[in-house]
């Protein structure tokens, strides 16, 4: 039988990480700029922009990707977060 030096053999209580999990930091930023890239998709794509892109609008198609991509790390965070152990003086 193994005995945890730290603990003592006495029962950790865990906590959820929340919001300070980096998951859910990476998603926002991914976020934000995927809207910003969305936005600018939308709004500011000339023609000259499309012909550079070969005929895709790329910061729209790229803005997508990256709301889905933050979406996938805000759901990964909400379903699996990280469980630390709280350490009592």
């Amino acid at each position: 039988m193994t005995k945890n030096a730290r603990t003592n053999d006495k029962p950790v209580k865990k906590q959820k990480a929340g919001l300070f999990d980096i998951r859910y930091m990476i998603a926002g930023l991914i976020g934000v700029y995927g809207v910003i890239l969305v936005l600018l998709g939308l709004f500011n794509a000339s023609d000259e922009e499309l012909a550079r892109g070969d005929g895709i609008n790329i910061n729209l198609w790229a803005g997508i990707g990256m709301l889905v991509a933050a979406a996938v790390f805000g759901i990964w965070a909400r379903l699996r977060p990280v469980v630390v152990p709280v350490e009592k003086d």
